[in-house]
């Protein structure tokens, strides 16, 4: 089983801020891409992670052919048509790009969505970008919704402004598109606040299918009030279906996983290997059969308040 997602890359900027360089990255099966990627550069503004970094907003781009994509021969050989940049800040300080690909196939089912709100304008989040595969019937669908605060998956991430896992998306009374989820076979969400554009509300929805999953698990991890460790909030997992419960007592202290590393550097981290990791997320992602984990950093007001992590 493939996921919706194949290959993830972190960028970051050099000492003097001027460009972005590439910092770590996970290519599956797309070996020929990550070669031609380890030796880029984006100035701000240039190309996909370089215009998350202009904009301090997630970035979609849904054909990599466009002349804006800088690797477009590249991508077209590898088989990848479409890009997805989120940029972590602290401040004004950009700390690092986080790239997801994902693959062209006639079989992959799933969405990755862009809500928007300007909180000059109104009072709802409407759809600013999305990449559906051969799902163009839900994408009809979303262009037409429109979710107040505490609403729907991206309503429920802009009201709390933490990420949320929605599960059983096709049955759920709070998932507002909840026919449409089942009959094309998506069953589960992550969503994503990116808080890092003044006066403007991000939300990243990540929609997941059964047969082609965005990634084959999610997880929330929070800070104690303390700042001492880092503790289970949720997460879901289709091989392993009520594995959090192992978790719910487990506190990660800084530097004892990838997840907690990312927590104190608040850097993006990936991880090929979190299986063989001595910590109980690596026992529990061998349970699973899981081998790659990238944790993604939440910051509010400087500090990390959440890491989402994905594995595949």
């Amino acid at each position: 089983m493939k996921t919706f997602i194949q290959v993830t890359e972190i960028w970051t900027p050099t000492r003097d801020r001027s460009i972005l360089e590439f910092h770590d990255g996970w290519y599956g099966e797309h070996q020929s891409f990550g070669i031609v990627s380890r030796k880029m550069c984006f100035g701000y503004g240039e190309g996909l992670p370089g215009k998350a970094w202009a904009e301090r907003r997630p970035v979609i781009f849904t054909d990599l052919q466009n002349a804006y994509f800088l690797r477009a021969e590249a991508a077209r050989r590898a088989g990848l048509n479409c890009g997805v940049a989120l940029p972590v800040f602290a401040g004004d300080f950009l700390l690092a790009v986080l790239v997801f690909f994902c693959a062209a196939d006639e079989q992959h089912v799933g969405a990755i969505e862009l809500w928007h709100n300007n909180a000059a304008e109104g009072a709802e989040l409407k759809l600013e970008d999305g990449y559906f595969g051969i799902a163009e019937s839900f994408k009809t669908v979303a262009q037409n919704t429109r979710f107040a605060r505490g609403s729907g998956l991206p309503g429920l991430v802009w009201d709390s402004g933490m990420p949320q896992i929605m599960e059983d998306l096709g049955h759920s009374g709070l998932f507002v598109r909840s026919d449409d989820a089942r009959r094309i076979g998506i069953n589960k969400g992550l969503g994503l606040p990116s808080p890092y554009a003044p006066g403007q509300n991000y939300a990243m929805t990540f929609l997941s299918a059964l047969g082609t999953p965005i990634a084959r698990r999610f997880e929330i991890w929070v800070p104690k009030a303390d700042g001492s460790a880092l503790v289970f909030k949720n997460g879901e997992c289709d091989r392993k279906p009520g594995y959090g419960t192992a978790l719910a007592a487990v506190e990660l202290a800084p530097g004892a996983s990838a997840l907690s590393k990312s927590w104190t550097s608040g850097l993006p981290v990936l991880s090929e290997h979190i299986a063989s990791e001595s910590s109980p997320v690596g026992t529990s992602a061998k349970a699973a059969e899981l081998d790659s984990v990238v944790a993604i950093p939440l910051l509010q007001d400087g500090r990390v308040t959440a890491i989402t992590a994905m594995y595949f």
